[in-house]
């Protein structure tokens, strides 16, 4: 007797063969809803932040059941998929010595939570086969924001919230421009590639969309973060994918093209002149402090952790560090926040140097998934430095908007590398 002729001898088989049946129909209706939910995610990121939180948790109840849990728990040997849960831990922890009120606790836990969602979608994009579709959806909601965007500059009662810089519909000019920057330069290999391929219709798209999202950032709104991420991942770009005649080529185009904007762009201009005017004023002028705040910031940042530097004041207490360190000498030395906008500062002032060897080890192992070659490597790789070198300037990692595009960016395009990695052992 064959095996398929005693699957099908009997009643009783037959009723488990349809059981089995509706069973395996059933794991892929939630695979293919769980991809749906995370490409809903992807999409509603620059518009909302309700929209993304809600998708998030019926991705969850939609994926839970399709995990294989003893192949993911050993995945959770990987330090790539270990290391979030590590520092998740250490926050959960750190409340138990932690100075700072209850509730500042508690709320400093959630921005590390979001951390914990990086292994479940590395696992899952690892065996999906639309890992793309979420960089798409991602890249043309951007797109329809920078064409908005250029809308409400010039007719600004159509911004669907008040917004406080003009030509951003929704949300703020600093998430906008790290939307810009990761679209832009996540199609630069693909334009790359098409113009080596001479398939000239599609490399000019690639073209007139990374310029669709530079002119923006030129001329309408711009976060001076964004311009130090433009210039960290140029040359990120230049060292991984270009010969080095190809790269003095690009470096002299990227010089030519920002003297253009230079030239061309009074804001631009300005923005860049702030920079001295807010150091200069800023002790005065709190309005004007971006520069001066940001040193005072990471100042007394540093001045707690000398305090406590192996395990830190503990979670949440960032807060009360900045409390006791006020002082009435100018409205900007009494200012009372609860994030010294620098990324590494942040996790030492409340979990001292073991929080800053979790992150940097997190960040390390996160780093060697995208070493390899692709389009899936070169967008992990641009999403996990781009939000590197954000964080000198600010808690990006912890923030709401880059957190989750570190979150989605490191979570779909490693599980995708994984996948691609599987793949070729076979």
């Amino acid at each position: 007797m064959t095996a398929e002729s005693a699957m099908w001898s009997g009643p009783a088989d037959r009723q488990g063969c349809r059981t089995g049946w509706r069973s395996w129909r059933n794991r892929v209706a939630l695979v293919r809803t769980a991809d749906v939910l995370v490409i809903l995610i992807a999409a509603s990121l620059p518009w909302s932040t309700t929209a993304p939180s809600i998708f998030v948790g019926l991705w969850l109840l939609a994926v839970t059941p399709t995990i294989a849990w003893r192949d993911y728990a050993r995945q959770l040997a990987r330090p790539a998929f270990a290391l979030p849960f590590v520092l998740l831990l250490l926050a959960l922890l750190g409340t138990l010595w932690s100075e700072g009120a209850w509730a500042d606790r508690l709320h400093a836990i959630k921005p590390v939570a979001k951390l914990v969602l990086i292994p479940p979608l590395l696992y899952h994009f690892s065996r999906s086969e639309r890992g793309l579709h979420v960089c798409i959806a991602f890249l043309a909601s951007c797109a329809l924001l920078a064409v908005f965007s250029w809308i409400v500059l010039l007719h600004p009662d159509w911004k669907i919230t008040a917004t406080a810089s003009s030509g951003v519909p929704v949300k703020n000019y600093i998430d906008q421009s790290q939307e810009f920057t990761l679209c832009a330069f996540a199609l630069a290999l693909p334009a790359l590639t098409l113009w080596r391929d001479r398939r000239a219709a599609a490399t000019v798209v690639c073209l007139s969309l990374i310029l669709l999202f530079v002119t923006n950032m030129v001329f309408v709104a711009a976060a001076r973060t964004a311009l130090l991420c433009i210039v960290v991942l140029l040359a990120l770009f230049a060292w991984r994918h270009l010969s080095r005649r190809a790269a003095l080529l690009l470096l002299a185009g990227a010089v030519t093209a920002s003297l253009l904007a230079w030239t061309t762009s009074p804001y631009l201009r300005q923005r860049i002149a702030d920079v001295a005017i807010e150091y200069r004023y800023g002790h005065e002028d709190i309005s004007r402090a971006s520069t001066a705040q940001r040193l005072t910031y990471w100042r007394k940042a540093l001045h707690a952790f000398t305090e406590a530097p192996l395990i830190g004041h503990g979670t949440g207490s960032i807060k009360r560090q900045f409390e006791r360190a006020a002082t009435s000498e100018s409205s900007l030395a009494a200012e009372v926040v609860n994030n010294p906008h620098n990324q590494t500062l942040n996790v030492a002032v409340q979990w001292g140097l073991l929080g800053v060897v979790l992150l940097y080890a997190m960040w390390i192992a996160q780093l060697q998934l995208f070493l390899g070659e692709g389009l899936a490597a070169w967008i992990g790789l641009a999403a996990l430095v781009q939000n590197i070198a954000s964080s000198l300037l600010n808690s990006h990692l912890f923030d709401f908007h880059e957190g989750w595009m570190y979150v989605l960016g490191v979570g779909v395009a490693g599980g995708m590398v994984l996948k691609a990695k599987a793949g070729s052992q076979k």
